[in-house]
């Protein structure tokens, strides 16, 4: 029942001192000797890393972009003493030529789902037949183009029930391609993660833009033919993860990871967590001296975790070894916006759609920790919910656990840059974070 509820989900308060010399002797959490300011993170130095994980660009695994962040993000803890340990992996990739549908005078461009399966360049011409969310259709599908209308949602996975019910029953029902209208709160194409070993599905799958969608919608109604093409050149290349290790020579250790990979430039659905992560190996590499401590940087997240579950076969501490691990996921502290008159309009405050999962003994000091940080304020435990590279970790039998996962308003849509990242809000999660760190080496 955990499971299925995992794999199917969608959708502060005055922090007290540590007492110095007590929580020190018994933690090994060295006392701070700055001033009452040092609960918060620098955050001119978190702005800088936002810019700098923002300004790779696009970081499909194994891109330019993707080994340009990992290596960036490896050198700035081997500055601070940490061992560094690549480890490769294959990740599949597609560089599009040609990706668009046409049906008479109109034309649109459309995403190629992963892993992609070309239709060649004299495309795939056939009707258009309209397919609802419970994969019905009014006329055959045989040989057709399905022209897939999900609901609105959030969407962010291949794997969504919600998405492989229509697609199974298009290409069951002898669709030669399927288009998935990806209705959302962006009005823009959403990626989809999906499996990194061989395409789902047997046919041609593209996404198109709902803000493109309705003459295709008003063709498929009148019984006219479109023309699906998408050339481009693909096959698998080389990726990496990485552990940077400060090995104390202790019993246990401390394991903080965050993926850095993604469909897009991903600014607010990964940088704050990556920002996070810096922050607090920087934090860690100077205070916690009684654990040895694995800051991990997993790559293949948009194939459904394909990295870090690489990483925790090969270059993870084992369970057993492991007195805490924070996953630090997806839309940490993304911007909210307001809708007026179908226009966003930013907000200073963060995306609510942001989850905090705990192991059960956390959750009250989780629940005070995050206290009036909208959606972490409500954490769950993770016997209840997990999602993301979370699960991952629970799965792996990790005792004691806590992460973050969401879906903000531009999540996996090409417009995720600057405007949706908050430096501010960025190091408010960051000193909870820091809080809980503490709270649970403390009784672990």
């Amino acid at each position: 029942m955990r499971d299925t509820t995992r794999r199917n989900f969608i959708s502060g308060a005055a922090l007290l001192p540590l007492a110095a010399t007590a929580a020190h002797a018994a933690t090994g959490i060295a006392p701070q000797a700055t001033t009452p300011d040092t609960a918060t993170p620098d955050i001119p130095q978190m702005q800088k890393d936002l810019s700098k994980y923002i300004g790779f660009g696009i970081k499909q695994a194994g891109s330019e972009g993707d080994n340009a962040c990992g290596d960036w993000m490896a050198s700035e803890l081997e500055k601070l003493g940490y061992a560094i340990e690549k480890q490769t992996m294959s990740a599949p990739y597609f560089t599009p030529e040609r990706c668009e549908l046409v049906s008479g005078h109109t034309r649109a461009t459309v995403w190629p789902q992963p892993i992609v399966i070309p239709t060649g360049t004299q495309g795939v011409s056939a009707r258009l037949v309209r397919v609802d969310a419970a994969g019905h259709a009014d006329t055959s599908l045989e040989e057709a183009i399905a022209l897939i209308d999900l609901p609105f949602g959030r969407w962010s996975s291949m794997l969504w029930k919600a998405v492989r019910t229509p697609l199974e029953a298009a290409f069951s029902g002898g669709a030669a391609a399927c288009v998935v209208v990806t209705n959302g709160p962006s009005g823009k194409v959403i990626a989809l993660n999906t499996d990194g070993q061989k395409p789902m599905y047997e046919g041609p799958i593209a996404l198109l833009a709902p803000d493109d969608a309705a003459p295709f919608f008003k063709a498929a109604l009148d019984g006219k033919e479109a023309t699906l093409t998408m050339t481009g050149e693909g096959g698998r290349r080389p990726a990496f993860n990485f552990i940077a290790r400060m090995d104390r020579s202790k019993s246990r250790w401390l394991a903080v990871s965050t993926p850095r990979s993604g469909w897009f430039g991903c600014a607010g659905e990964r940088g704050p967590g990556i920002a996070a992560w810096l922050s607090l190996a920087r934090w860690a590499s100077a205070n916690v001296d009684d654990y040895n401590l694995a800051f991990i940087c997993n790559s293949g997240h948009e194939y459904e975790y394909l990295g870090a579950e690489e990483a925790l076969h090969a270059i993870a501490p084992k369970p057993e070894e492991t007195a805490f691990w924070l996953h630090l996921g997806a839309n940490i502290a993304a911007r909210d916006w307001h809708d007026i008159l179908g226009k966003p309009m930013p907000l200073p405050s963060a995306d609510s759609q942001r989850f905090l999962v705990t192991s059960p003994s956390l959750l009250a000091k989780a629940r005070a920790l995050f206290k009036g940080q909208v959606g972490l304020e409500a954490p769950y435990s993770s016997e209840q919910l997990s999602a993301g590279e979370l699960t991952n970790v629970i799965n792996a039998g990790y005792p004691l656990v806590a992460g973050v996962f969401g879906i903000h308003r531009y999540h996996h849509v090409i417009e995720d840059d600057e405007r949706c990242v908050p430096a501010d809000k960025v190091a408010e999660a960051t000193v909870a974070f820091r809080h809980l760190l503490e709270h649970a080496l403390r009784t672990a």
